[in-house]
């Protein structure tokens, strides 16, 4: 299958590892540039050189209020054109309500919540009819999971975003979509199961729980990510794409 992908250019932030590296690599291997950034340069320069010449990359925090223009910039000045971007920041510390403090919610909210949305309505103002986004969120946008009191605060409201910037943008032919992974093996998701001090146990009861018996690869999230972004998903707006191996148990 053609995903239309070919010549056309894409920003992914979170892009020097899990799940942006993944979905970078994917719209690479259907033809696509890409410019990724992180916030350390070491990365970025490791996985520019893993993706090859279709990238560039910028060291950058999504909290940053120029962060967005940057990265619009260098996308129209090294490629000639943006089409659309994958919107994917690092998950927030794990904490209890009772626990996170004023400072913690603020800097996840600076990088988190505003910084996704001033990257995706700077992008949108760059795209023209066929512009596709697609923010990176989490299946704690539909139900809690335990020990992220940060992220159940704020994926819900940026699905919220997301779900209205489609409205916005919908007559302009710009398309704004959603993604919820769920346990894909990723080292963010390494990291959370060794939190418990078993990670091994956590693991298997994890697994146990999901109904495809196992976590997701990162590859198959950024082909599911290559496809929203893509030409081929042209009629899906306004979607909130769970790629989870069906542990989501709502509708």
């Amino acid at each position: 299958m053609d995903l239309g992908l070919s010549g056309r250019t894409y920003i992914v932030t979170g892009g020097s590892r899990g799940l942006g590296l993944a979905t970078a690599e994917s719209l690479v291997a259907d033809g696509a540039n890409v410019v990724v950034s992180s916030r350390s340069q070491e990365s970025v320069d490791a996985a520019v050189e893993r993706l090859g010449e279709r990238a560039v990359g910028v060291a950058a925090d999504n909290a940053g209020e120029d962060t967005a223009t940057a990265l619009v910039a260098v996308a129209q000045e090294h490629f000639g054109g943006l089409h659309g971007a994958l919107v994917s920041v690092g998950g927030p510390p794990a904490t209890s309500v009772t626990d996170t403090t004023d400072q913690q919610w603020r800097d996840a909210f600076e990088s988190v919540f505003l910084g996704g949305v001033r990257l995706a309505t700077t992008v949108a103002e760059n795209l023209s009819d066929g512009g596709s986004i697609a923010l990176v969120l989490s299946t704690s946008a539909k139900a809690p999971m335990p020990g992220l009191a940060i992220s159940n605060g704020l994926r819900p409201g940026l699905a919220m975003v997301a779900k209205t910037l489609a409205d916005e943008l919908g007559p302009r032919g710009i398309r704004v979509n959603a993604l919820l992974p769920g346990r894909v093996d990723t080292e963010r998701v390494q990291e959370l199961d060794a939190l418990s001090g078993d990670a091994a146990a956590t693991r298997e009861r994890v697994e146990s729980s999901i109904p495809l018996r196992r976590y997701g690869r990162p590859e198959e999230f950024g082909r599911a990510a290559a496809f929203l972004l893509s030409p081929a998903a042209g009629y899906l707006t306004g979607v909130s794409l769970p790629v989870d191996g069906g542990i989501t148990r709502a509708l």
